[in-house]
């Protein structure tokens, strides 16, 4: 049976860079980000569901969902935001599962699940190993204020939202320290995956 690989990191700490790398050595990536996009859309489960809940006005003209009116209601509401969570998490994670399993079944070494809020959401029983992608601090605030363009303020509250890097480290079955060149984090992945014994 293959491994299935956990892939997880924080905000701007280089994550879907290393997601990418997967590509390179014909490791299969399913993506929880997509999945969650892909499971609201029209037709859909999860998008019905929150029609009934939220009402025709987070939808827009081509009745597609609008996620910026969505995410403004559930911003500063903590019960529509669980509401909101009840629907779409399930929705991704049977998602989620069933990918996983097809690739397994079609005899993949290797399956990466590519999650976000693996530790957060506690998530981690779906994987045989985790990988974390981790970067200093100092580093992780520079690039999230770069790539957003956001204060240092509004930075700082996004990374605290989420579990610390620090701490996801410690969790982690292996970690890519993503501070150097792409080389660098490359090779890590390599020896990584050799030491898994995904790779001869």
């Amino acid at each position: 049976m293959g491994v299935v690989i956990g892939l997880t990191g924080s905000i701007a700490t280089g994550k879907s860079t290393v997601s990418l790398m997967f590509d390179d050595y014909g490791i299969p990536v399913v993506d929880a980000d997509k999945l969650s996009r892909e499971v609201v859309k029209p037709g859909r489960d999860a998008y019905n569901k929150i029609v009934n809940v939220f009402g025709e006005g987070v939808l827009r003209e081509d009745h597609t969902l609008d996620r910026k009116a969505l995410g403004e209601i559930v911003f500063n509401n903590e019960e529509k935001r669980k509401q909101l969570n009840e629907i779409v998490h399930p929705a991704v994670r049977s998602e989620m599962v069933r990918e996983r399993d097809e690739y397994l079944m079609q005899g993949d070494k290797a399956v990466v699940l590519d999650i976000p809020l693996l530790f957060e959401s506690q998530l981690t029983d779906y994987v045989d190993k985790t990988l974390v992608v981790a970067v200093d601090e100092e580093v992780q605030l520079k690039r999230l204020m770069e790539r957003d363009e956001s204060t240092e303020e509004e930075a700082l509250s996004r990374i605290r939202s989420q579990i610390s890097i620090t701490e996801k480290s410690r969790m982690a079955d292996e970690v890519i320290d993503n501070n150097g060149s792409k080389k660098e984090t490359y090779d890590q992945l390599e020896s990584i995956l050799r030491k898994w014994e995904i790779l001869p």
